[in-house]
């Protein structure tokens, strides 16, 4: 079987490097020749034939891993009929935070208070921001700010009063963004729970002790094994099952009777902390699932 590893010629450190080939090599252990291609060396080019139709063609991949969010060509790969693992529909949902809690939204699952902020144009700005008052009266203070583009905690903001909140909305500009109530009872602590189809695979639980409200491993987190209860696992795959994924990183937040909340849900997430800390390849289990969901098509 063969089949393509689809990832962005511009995220080319040794992290991502490692993590394709774990990848690759899990998918040699089900006899499936995974082909790395870039985003860039897949040009789609909608005006000849010549660019990835006519690779297909020659290559013939029985399906396309898609680890990358650059959901233009994803769509244009699933205009060919090549089946696509996450669907470009599905990263793109992931990719958006304010998507995301919609989506999630729909289907009742448990999140904190989040208010979308209004849409600006980059020419115009906010003009007023008298919507930010009733941000202010609904959540009160501290509330959480986050870009709806972001990952690895990055470009989330705990504020404590209204000057910080006008700062941090001065530096996001006009990209969009939400705002969430804080919710204190998991300050500096939630659990990344991987899931492959309808279960969890893997499960850590991320701490800081340096004073940061993340607990993100790449912020200076901790992390150590964790058993997940029945309604952790549930809220997980229910995520899943919701923004149509095939597998995912479902990053929860506990209330104040250690309940879960979600935080985030991540398409593309990297396995390479929680196989370290928990001992399971999350690659294995991906290409597992791709293959037999394959052999039922």
């Amino acid at each position: 079987m063969k089949a393509w590893l689809v990832t962005n010629e511009f995220l080319n450190s040794q992290k991502y490097s490692e993590l394709n080939m774990w990848l690759v090599n899990a998918a040699k252990k089900y006899d499936v020749e995974l082909l790395v291609k870039t985003n860039a060396e897949l040009l789609v080019d909608l005006t000849s034939g010549n660019g990835i139709e006519a690779k297909r063609e020659k290559e013939q991949p029985q399906f396309v891993l898609f680890w990358d969010k650059d959901i233009r060509l994803a769509s244009y790969l699933e205009s060919l009929s090549l089946p696509v693992y996450n669907s470009a529909k599905a990263i793109e949902i992931c990719d958006n935070k304010a998507m995301t809690h919609i989506a999630l939204n729909q289907k009742h699952i448990r999140m904190p208070q989040t208010i979308l902020a209004p849409m600006t144009y980059p020419n115009i700005g906010y003009t007023n921001y008298d919507f930010v008052d009733k941000m202010v009266e609904q959540l009160r203070f501290p509330m959480v700010v986050k870009e709806c583009f972001g990952s690895f905690g990055q470009q989330v903001y705990l504020v404590h009063n209204y000057p910080d909140l006008l700062d941090c909305l001065n530096r996001i500009g006009t990209k969009p963004f939400l705002v969430q109530e804080y919710i204190k009872s998991s300050f500096a602590r939630d659990i990344r729970l991987n899931v492959v189809g309808d279960q969890v695979v893997a499960t850590m639980y991320r701490y800081s002790d340096t004073g940061d409200f993340r607990a993100n491993i790449s912020n200076g987190g901790k992390m150590r094994r964790y058993e997940p209860t029945p309604i952790q696992i549930e809220t997980a795959i229910a995520c899943v099952k919701a923004l149509g994924l095939d597998f995912a990183g479902v990053d929860l937040l506990f209330d104040e009777n250690e309940e879960p909340i979600v935080c985030e849900v991540n398409s593309n997430a990297h396995f390479k902390n929680i196989q370290d800390c928990t001992g399971v390849n999350v690659a294995d289990q991906i290409i597992q699932y791709i293959v037999k969901k394959q052999s039922c098509l």
